[in-house]
């Protein structure tokens, strides 16, 4: 569900028969919150893309900028797994309405050249969100080895009304969740105050057990913060979370909420479980101290290893966290609802007069020349000259930064910098001289933070 700017509630859901193999994704609006609605509105069918049936997983988002595209209705959707194995290759969707949700335009991928979600992952779910300028943005996961040799986050944004997507990758990893019962899901947030800062949200097994990260960007999902890891309990516990949630409130302060395992006795997603939850003031660097949101240690219930019987949803309103979730604390699985006050809580975060990665978002690759390179097809000392910039952070002298090159397989092929670096403006030369011709990126890194840029070479 989702508002839009005037008040009017919009509801999104899927209304299907898997043994008829029909149905599809349906909009309806209420303008009383809630307490009558309107007749529904197809949005997508299970004949819309043919073989595909992309009516699984709908996802709302509205545009509540007062710009050009205000009340725009963004929905994404996915290929199913309850229909069985469909063919290859798998694609995120979007549908969008441009009447405020009288109708829909007709659907189209999130994913394309070059940035293909595969033929590996059968139902990758988009999550989506719409900036405070009215930028659209939906993250999506990929695995195509010629693309990257590890799976990834893809973000797809668009700023005139979904009819031209770019995308950026997020990050690319090594590790995957293979416990088939964890609730996986990711989430992408736009913070109300900052139409530049987006927040994503996964679970990652970076130091062996399943923990809840979050990465970053203050330049509209360009480029992105390494993960942070928000649950504080013991790293490498061998204690799992998962079932993951996450809200900016109107001022920029955020929240965070998950389903935590740290004092259950075993490691598995089959042992008992809390609430908890964290929580980052706007202008701090740090989040709280994790506190718990739910009052009691609930056992394992094999219902939740069914589909859809377990789930975690929450709001953060004026420095208080609204959550919902599903627990079998009584023996049946009922919804839960806990309201929080975190002026207590958040009292005890350090405040910063600005927030760190802001800071580092000033270092940027700036760029490289000439691109393509060379400028002269068929020289023998093919070189581009790529410009960076190191901030000043802090009370730091020097930054350790590394810039390195990597082909389209994430092959490094050079390292130019490795080394600690004073605040200020920098280049490096770049010859290709004993490489092929073919598209290039250059990494460079700094603390916690992350660019990347592509390069052709011509030959």
């Amino acid at each position: 569900m989702e508002f839009d700017d005037k008040g009017n509630l919009f509801l999104t859901y899927v209304d299907f028969n898997k043994y008829l193999y029909s149905g599809s994704v349906l909009l309806r609006k209420s303008t009383d919150g809630g307490l009558t609605w309107s007749a529904p509105v197809e949005v997508i069918t299970t004949k819309s893309d043919s073989g595909k049936y992309p009516i699984d997983r709908p996802w709302i988002s509205i545009d509540r900028s007062g710009g050009a595209f205000s009340r725009y209705i963004y929905i994404t959707t996915m290929t199913p797994t309850v229909f069985g194995i469909l063919p290859p290759p798998y694609h995120p969707y979007l549908i969008v309405s441009s009447d405020g949700g009288k109708s829909f335009n007709k659907w189209r991928y999130l994913d394309t050249l070059n940035w293909y979600a595969g033929n590996i992952i059968q139902s990758p779910m988009p999550t989506s969100c719409v900036g405070s300028d009215g930028n659209f943005y939906a993250v999506y996961p990929s695995y195509v080895y010629s693309q990257n040799p590890f799976g990834q986050f893809i973000i797809a944004s668009s700023s005139n009304g979904g009819v031209k997507l770019l995308h950026n990758k997020i990050f690319a990893s090594p590790h995957s969740v293979k416990d088939t019962l964890v609730k996986r899901g990711y989430l992408l947030r736009a913070d109300p105050s900052d139409a530049n800062h987006l927040a994503f949200f996964y679970l990652d097994v970076l130091y062996g057990d399943i923990d809840v990260f979050m990465s970053e960007s203050f330049d509209k999902g360009i480029t992105w913060s390494k993960g942070l890891r928000i649950n504080d309990d013991p790293i490498g516990n061998n204690r799992m979370q998962d079932l993951l949630w996450a809200d900016f409130d109107d001022n920029g302060n955020l929240a965070v909420s998950w389903r935590d395992r740290r004092n259950s006795s075993d490691s598995t997603y089959s042992t008992a479980y809390e609430i908890w939850g964290a929580v980052r003031l706007k202008n701090s660097s740090n989040f709280s101290p994790n506190f718990r949101i739910s009052d009691t240690l609930v056992a394992y219930s094999p219902v939740l290893a069914l589909s859809g019987n377990d789930f975690m949803c929450m709001k953060f309103v004026n420095d208080t966290i609204n959550a919902v979730w599903g627990d079998t604390r009584n023996g049946k699985l009922n919804i839960w609802f806990q309201r929080i006050a975190v002026h207590d809580i958040i009292s005890s975060v350090k405040r910063s007069s600005k927030n760190e990665f802001s800071k580092l978002s000033k270092f940027l690759l700036r760029q490289n020349y000439p691109n393509p390179f060379p400028a002269d097809v068929g020289t023998s000392n093919p070189t581009t000259t790529i410009k960076y910039s190191i901030p000043a952070v802090g009370t730091a002298r020097e930054l350790s930064v590394h810039l390195a090159v990597y082909d389209v397989l994430g092959r490094k092929v050079a390292t130019l910098v490795n080394q600690r670096q004073a605040p200020g403006n920098y280049s490096v030369q770049f010859n290709a001289a004993n490489l092929p011709s073919g598209i290039y990126f250059y990494r460079i890194s700094a603390g916690n933070f992350t660019a990347v840029k592509k390069m052709q070479l011509l030959k």
